[in-house]
């Protein structure tokens, strides 16, 4: 019997910190420090900053370089906007982008996973698509390309 005692305490006392510690573990929710700075991927930086409001400045660079006879080249794209975010994940249209242009960015865990879809007029062949890892989460300069 006092075994079984010794068990009940020691649940009782395990237990309300695990079922308070889940829904934080498990939220899926982004705070502004999680999603404001700098994130880079091999072809393009985004940069992100919090408005409050469910609201993020964006501003997108990215670049598809190529090899010519002539020498390497590259072309170039940009756009920036307002992203609205619900959870962990915002979507974001380039301010003067074609209709049919729509970027999702996902945050996971240190990453911000993104995808395009339609015509953003980035310029040929660049894509926001891709994975950006956080290279600063000051506050970005925005309109610095």
């Amino acid at each position: 019997m006092n075994r079984l005692k010794s068990v009940l305490v020691l649940c009782s006392l395990i237990l309300p910190t695990q079922v308070f510690l889940l829904p934080q573990a498990y939220s899926s929710d982004v705070t502004a420090a999680q999603a404001n700075g700098t994130w880079r991927s091999k072809t393009g930086t985004f940069k992100v900053w919090a408005l409050g409001k469910q609201r993020l400045q964006v501003e997108f660079f990215g670049v598809y370089e190529y090899k010519t006879s002539a020498g390497p080249m590259a072309n170039t794209g940009e756009g920036s906007g307002i992203a609205f975010i619900e959870g962990d994940t915002a979507t974001f249209k380039p301010d003067g982008s074609e209709e049919d242009c729509k970027i999702t960015m996902k945050f996971r865990e240190g990453k911000l996973i993104v995808e395009q879809e339609g015509g953003c007029g980035f310029g040929l062949n660049v894509t926001a698509n891709g994975t950006y890892k956080k290279v600063s989460s000051g506050r970005p300069r925005f309109g610095e390309g």
